[in-house]
């Protein structure tokens, strides 16, 4: 019996939950899920791995996750000794804290590390894993791997389930937290406050989260900005930069000729901005399903690696789209330019096309706006859901 159970096994204390997020999205989710722990156990004790939202709930992270942003096997690979480092401080962290669960949020490739490590700092501490890897998408062996490593699943999609309980897996569906998070934002007074007027046409650009999103994506963004601003010379752009990347960002934009009179706002304007704009250019990621559920009209892009790129391309995707609301329309509501397809011409044209066309950006708006409302589900909120899972969990 542990000091910290009766002899039902029972807690005699608060709960004590360490959360752990790798990347700003998974910083995001966390926070959330912060506060709807707390809404429902006012007592409970959070601590774990993150970013500036969970630092701001209290959660300080012992060293600095903008190192772990990157994707794909190689980006991977190249920091593979750090992200061993890090998942053994975490484990570390965990145990120090006595954790009762773990809460491991998306990031497959370093929360599996960091599983490993916790396993065996804490062989009989439940690890949650919340957010599943996209199995419907790509590397269906996933769904066995995290069925062998993590105890329970918080899954965000209707349809992830089956993959991962055929292997045994305990799964609780709790839908889409991107669904749930307050999107209000003042447009008018975000045109305002940056001298664009209520007539303007203002273009989104969403560089990502990852230095490596950035790197990938900012030539050909900035392509397609000349491209878009030679027969628009009146066109009006903003980014707001996450955090993550802002510092080399502002840097590769004041070299850029292109983006002299771009709008560059952090990412506390960030919802402000999304309101204000006509449609969007944007790395493919959770920003184009907040983005559809605003009912922004997007264009979205991505580039890997080339040797990542061929792998997934030949060997690993299994799904039509990349973006969550076209797999769920099953339709391309979002034109989606990928690897060779990405570059300044082609994003420009599909910029064009919504930004010349009021009719078809407002239906695409609609249809945006209809996607998501049926991709959120019934019940509570996905933070709620999530919260209450975790505490039954250690309850049981």
């Amino acid at each position: 019996m542990s000091p910290a159970t009766d002899t039902t096994g029972k807690l005699t204390r608060p709960p004590r939950l360490f959360l752990v997020a790798a990347e700003p999205s998974g910083d995001a989710l966390a926070a959330d899920l912060i506060d709807a722990l707390r809404a429902q156990r006012p007592d409970v004790e959070v601590a774990g791995v993150g970013g500036p939202e969970m630092a701001k709930r209290g959660a300080i992270s012992p060293f600095d996750i903008s190192e772990l942003s990157v994707f794909g096997l190689f980006d991977g690979l190249k920091i593979i000794n750090l992200v061993h480092q890090r998942a053994q401080e975490t484990a570390d962290a965990a145990q120090a804290f006595e954790a009762d669960a773990v809460v491991l949020i998306d990031s497959w490739g370093f929360m599996l590390r960091a599983a490993w490590k916790l396993r065996d700092a804490l062989p009989d501490t439940p690890l949650i894993k919340y957010v599943a890897p996209q199995v419907f998408a790509a590397r269906r062996e996933r769904a066995k791997v995290a069925a062998d490593t993590f105890d329970h699943l918080l899954a965000i999609h209707p349809f992830d389930a089956p993959y991962f309980t055929e292997h045994g897996m305990d799964v609780t569906f709790v839908g889409n937290p991107a669904l749930e998070r307050d999107l209000s934002g003042d447009g008018l007074g975000f045109r305002a406050r940056h001298g664009v007027d209520p007539s303007d046409q203002l273009l989104l650009i969403l560089f990502g989260s990852r230095k490596s999103e950035l790197t990938r994506l900012f030539p050909r963004f900035a392509d397609a900005v000349k491209r878009l601003k030679s027969d628009r010379p009146g066109l009006k752009l903003v980014t707001p930069l996450a955090s993550s990347i802002a510092e080399q960002a502002r840097e590769m934009i004041a070299l850029e000729p292109a983006l002299d009179d771009l709008i560059v706002v952090d990412s506390d304007e960030r919802r402000d901005a999304f309101h204000a704009a006509d449609a969007a250019l944007a790395c493919s990621g959770t920003v184009t399903l907040e983005l559809a559920r605003l009912g922004v009209p997007t264009v979205a892009a991505y580039r890997l690696g080339w040797l990542a790129w061929a792998a997934a391309r030949f060997f690993l995707m299994k799904s039509k789209y990349i973006s969550l609301a076209n797999i769920a329309a099953d339709e391309m509501l979002i034109p989606e330019h990928v690897q060779t397809q990405c570059r300044g011409d082609r994003l420009a044209h599909s910029v064009a096309a919504l930004l010349d066309d009021p009719e078809r950006r407002a239906e695409v708006s609609a249809r945006l706006k209809a996607v998501t409302d049926h991709m959120r589900g019934e019940g509570g909120s996905p933070s709620a859901n999530a919260a209450q899972a975790v505490l039954q969990l250690i309850s049981s």
